[in-house]
């Protein structure tokens, strides 16, 4: 053991009692930051257009700010952007997230010098509680490899414009450095297969012990290391012990992760987004993501089937409760207020809070009035292979609902690595699994409105050449696992087997 990893270890013990000073007090960690936010929230044009100074407590909140996105604050983003301070936080942001918007074209998320240490101390205590846990430290000797977007910064009117993956880049403590990889000039190429093949290069001759990334992208990473030299990932990196991956529900790779792997390993789950970094998952042993509420972020939730009513359900994390489906709303010292990122989440735990992401509040399904959920597919999927060697590489789902002949149906586009020997067993399976989940889906079934689902195989490599046709090929991009529309239907119709 190396002076490095031995030292890990206490630190790690000691950043974790940190940790739960506030987890074990959260509903006061929250009212604090609750507090925060109003007082510097007064000196804004924001604070001032919504009446802050008069605001004492949630409920005044609640009154004075309603619940917006994107869109709502777009004008007094484009404030910021055109060099005005004080606007939605005090001063000016320092970087701006640019993330893509399917309404709003590019985003341009802040990020502030309040915010933007929250993102780094998060990062850096999941892998501590790993190591808390687990006495694990050794993985500090290797190298390391983090997936992500170029590190290149534009300037936007004096403000540094970047992928959330890229500005975290310039962030990485000097005790990494010599870890990290890829090279500096390999992070920065554009192209993402040419990235990619120079990974490859970079990273066969080391001794690679952390892996990080979107598993879709991590999973053509080792596929071309597997080509390249013949051998699965555990023989080419025998000390890669754990994978760190967020943005997707890991389920449904995870037999193709460890067919890839040639072994079972560990993961790390992180929920980073351009807006905040919202949880981490502290524990192997517990389902679920702590979620940070010490990091700046005021936490509110609306239950997803009431979101879309005129007057919803708005409560603060005293008031939630285990398994109810949330929208997840936040305020936080970027100064984003009343903000619906668009994701759903539910509760795993309340001693102390841990979250799952469920979806996206605006990926779901209900052409028919069934209202299928993220949730619902991908548990319907998971548990329809577990214990088969049938394993996946990508899926999508959409409805059908003006087909040639017969009902109409959900269809779903599915990616196979490994086969299922009889498809009209498994789509027989899975519809079952999904009818089991959601009662309107099951009334439709048997009421004849719907038809049972129908599998699609797409060839290999299709969802690659999907987002490469429209333009989202490779770093922080993600495949929507479900849709109320056919636009992503009709191109994959090109890509079929």
């Amino acid at each position: 053991m190396s002076l490095k990893s031995f030292l890990a270890i206490p630190f790690a013990k000691f950043a974790c009692k940190q940790v739960y000073k506030w987890a074990n007090n959260p509903i006061k960690t929250q009212d604090k930051v609750f507090k925060n936010l109003i007082n510097e929230g007064c000196k804004t044009v924001f604070g001032k257009d919504h009446n802050f100074t008069s605001i004492n407590n949630y409920e005044d909140f609640k009154k004075n700010v309603k619940i917006t996105d994107y869109e709502g604050l777009k004008p007094y983003i484009n404030r910021i952007i055109d060099g005005e301070e004080n606007v939605l936080w005090k001063g000016k942001p320092i970087y701006f997230a640019k993330t893509s918007g399917t309404t709003s074209g590019a985003k341009y998320i802040p990020i502030t010098k309040e915010s933007m240490p929250t993102h780094i101390k998060s990062a850096r205590n999941a892998l501590l509680f790993y190591i808390a846990e687990t006495k694990n430290s050794d993985f500090v000797n290797g190298k390391m490899i983090f997936l992500q977007g170029s590190p290149i910064l534009e300037n936007k009117n004096g403000i540094k414009l970047g992928r959330l993956s890229g500005i975290v880049a310039h962030y990485v403590p000097k005790y990494l450095l010599k870890n990290r990889l890829p090279s500096w000039e390999t992070n920065c190429i554009e192209d993402w297969e040419t990235k990619v093949n120079k990974i490859v290069e970079e990273t066969l001759p080391e001794n690679m012990t952390v892996i990080s990334g979107i598993p879709s992208w991590v999973q053509m990473y080792f596929e071309k290391l597997i080509e390249k030299t013949g051998k699965n990932i555990s023989e080419i990196f025998p000390n890669f012990n754990f994978f760190i991956y967020g943005g997707v529900n890991f389920e449904p790779y995870k037999n193709k992760f460890e067919k890839l792997i040639g072994k079972k390993i560990d993961y790390v789950e992180l929920y980073p987004a351009s807006e905040g970094f919202i949880a981490y998952q502290d524990s192997q042993k517990e389902k679920g993501m702590l979620l940070q509420l010490d990091n700046g972020i005021f936490y509110e939730f609306i239950p997803a089937n009431e979101f879309f009513n005129e007057n919803p359900t708005r409560i603060s994390l005293k008031d939630v409760k285990l398994n109810v489906n949330y929208v997840i709303i936040l305020n936080t010292t970027a100064g984003l207020w009343g903000y619906n990122i668009g994701d759903t989440v539910e509760f795993t735990s309340l001693e102390p809070y841990r979250i799952k992401v469920t979806g996206r509040i605006k990926h779901f399904i209900s052409a028919f009035g069934e209202h299928v959920i993220g949730k619902e597919v991908e548990k319907a999927l998971n548990d329809a292979i577990k214990g088969s060697n049938i394993s996946i590489s990508e899926f999508t789902v959409a409805p059908q609902v003006n087909p040639e002949e017969g009902l109409p149906y959900h269809e779903w586009f599915i990616e196979f690595e490994n086969e299922p020997s009889n498809l009209d067993e498994i789509s027989t399976r899975i519809d079952d699994l999904m009818q089991l989940q959601n009662i309107y889906y099951k009334d439709l079934i048997e009421g004849k409105v719907l038809r049972p689902l129908v599998i699609r195989k797409v060839q290999k490599g299709g969802f690659h050449e999907y987002m490469k046709s429209i333009g989202k090929f490779g770093g922080q991009n993600k495949i929507p696992q479900l849709s109320d529309n056919r636009k992503i239907a009709d191109i994959l119709q090109k890509y079929l087997k």
